[in-house]
């Protein structure tokens, strides 16, 4: 064979190699695909979280392209909107770190993999990561780091060396007819940093698949009383307000108890006058004692779905939206505090006002764990029970009324239910709620907004559920969702007035 001939085959051979490489590449991104999805986030972080996803999109080299709906939907509130109907639920979610347990029950989240789960521990705070692991299981990407709150106030009005008395900062309220701003009537996370002042405790433990099976609560008890006193001093004040918006400041507030979310719209709105610090002390009998705080954080997670190569995908994505880069991007526009252990040592990061404050108020603070859902019901109504009290007497008998209901939660009489739904909020703590089905007995209105249906369970429990499979007479009435009903739910199929019967065996449902 002669060179030329031998360079002319060579260089087809290297043509069609070339060919076959580009082909390659093109049937690697046509296996990526185009998803739609929905991704749920905190109001504040939906135009980045936006901006963010079509970074993803325009630097992967997996050729995954996303068409993302990015919805405002509440950290806080995330859980009980997923678990209402996962089906219909985000793809992609924020949530507050004190949901978790209950996502994990609920089968809403789709575990970490190996390497992912590998890549995430090593690169952020081991204590967030814990909060997004259920036994051996990383079922959740770690967001932020700052979920605890501290004090803003209007340095016109509150003198720097009153900072620290809570007693001292109500009567310049007062003084000057301005409100302090602590959500006390509404919030049992804001609720229990009095007790935690004391030194009271609520441990809950779970076993490996997240159901809660014993707690640790000392919030009835004489440190309990000490921090029920303290809090009357605030409730009982004509301007105590009970928020956590930065909004207060634009009506007459002179004191806001949040957290860092709130750091930019407090800093618009006071300017120059804004101080922050951490929380104050109170005083009882003599002693102070400093107001502690929940310390805990925030996690995003992917919802467990049928379509494997999809959720590949948005576990890609979620990986990208949590990484160093974009927790350090969300920190510079939103002020969040990040769970990534080299942003948190980064110099902008450590000289942030508001985290500068969240971390002197750290040595006062509770690590937020694992929490039963039915808690934050149960104890957030201690402050209205507070104000009403008359004397000690109505102190004691406010926290026997929670320690009670707490009891409750472990010493359940199985042959009392409560249909539980939509209606009420997936609430199934209270005994005295309107679906309780004490004789086994249940006249109910489903609302024409109320498509979801519920379950009926024993109160405080969701291991007792008996929903759409028990239904026997009636079965007309609710729909037959197949596949897209994991849950077990009871779904009508119109809005209506309905009687609903559990024999011990089946429900009967007729309609009125």
């Amino acid at each position: 064979m002669n060179f030329k001939k031998f360079l002319a085959l060579l260089l087809v051979a290297a043509m069609v190699f070339s060919l076959a490489a580009c082909k390659k590449s093109e049937d690697k991104k046509a296996q990526g695909g185009t998803y739609d999805i929905k991704v749920w986030v905190g109001e504040a972080a939906v135009d980045l979280t936006k901006k963010q996803i079509e970074d993803f999109n325009k630097s992967n080299s997996d050729g995954i392209t996303f068409n993302a709906e990015v919805v405002a939907v509440s950290e806080s509130t995330a859980a009980d909107t997923m678990l209402t109907d996962v089906s219909v639920g985000a793809d992609l979610f924020c949530f507050a770190q004190d949901q978790f347990a209950r996502l994990v029950q609920g089968g809403a989240l789709n575990k970490l993999g190996d390497k992912a789960a590998e890549t995430v521990k090593k690169a952020n705070d081991p204590v967030v990561v814990a909060a997004g692991t259920a036994g051996d299981t990383l079922y959740a990407y770690p967001l932020t780091s700052d979920n605890g709150y501290f004090m803003y106030y209007d340095k016109t009005v509150i003198p720097e060396e009153d900072v620290d008395s809570m007693e001292k900062l109500i009567a310049d309220c007062e003084s000057a007819h301005k409100y302090f701003a602590f959500e006390l009537n509404t919030s049992a996370w804001y609720l229990a940093s009095f007790f935690f002042a004391t030194g009271c405790v609520s441990e809950w433990k779970t076993d490996d698949k997240g159901d809660f099976i014993s707690v640790n609560d000392t919030f009835n008890s004489d440190k309990g009383l000490i921090a029920v006193k303290g809090m009357k001093k605030l409730v009982d004040s004509p301007y105590h307000l009970s928020s956590s918006s930065a909004d207060e400041f634009a009506s007459d507030a002179a004191i806001l108890v949040s957290g860092t979310w709130a750091y930019e719209a407090v800093k618009n709105l006071l300017g120059d006058k804004m101080g922050v610090t951490d929380l104050p002390s109170f005083e009882v009998d003599g002693k102070e004692y400093h107001l502690g705080s929940f310390n805990g954080c925030k996690l995003m997670g992917v919802k467990a779905q049928d379509n494997k190569e999809k959720v590949a995908a948005l576990h890609k994505l979620a990986q990208f939206l949590t990484d160093e880069e974009r927790q350090m991007e969300r920190f510079n526009v939103l002020s969040w505090g990040p769970a990534n252990l080299n942003a948190q040592k980064s110099e902008a990061v450590q000289s942030n006002p508001g985290l500068a404050a969240l971390l002197k108020q750290k040595e006062y603070s509770v690590q937020q764990g694992q929490i039963h859902g039915s808690w934050w019901d149960i104890a957030k109504v201690i402050a209205d029970e507070v104000k009403d009290a008359k004397d000690e007497a109505g102190l004691k008998a406010a926290l026997q009324n929670y320690y009670n209901k707490i009891d409750s939660l472990f010493n359940l009489d199985t042959s009392a239910l409560l249909f539980v739904g939509a209606w009420n909020n997936w609430n199934n703590a209270d005994e005295t709620d309107t679906y309780y089905l004490k004789d086994g007995t249940l006249t109910l209105d489903v609302p024409e907004s109320d498509y979801m249906g519920g379950r009926i369970v024993a109160p405080g429990s969701w291991d007792t559920d008996k929903g759409f499979a028990q239904v026997t007479t009636g079965a007309e009435l609710i729909k037959d969702l197949g596949e897209d009903n994991p849950d077990n739910n009871i779904v009508f199929a119109e809005a209506g007035n309905y009687t609903v019967t559990w024999d011990g065996t089946a429900i009967t449902i007729t309609k009125n």
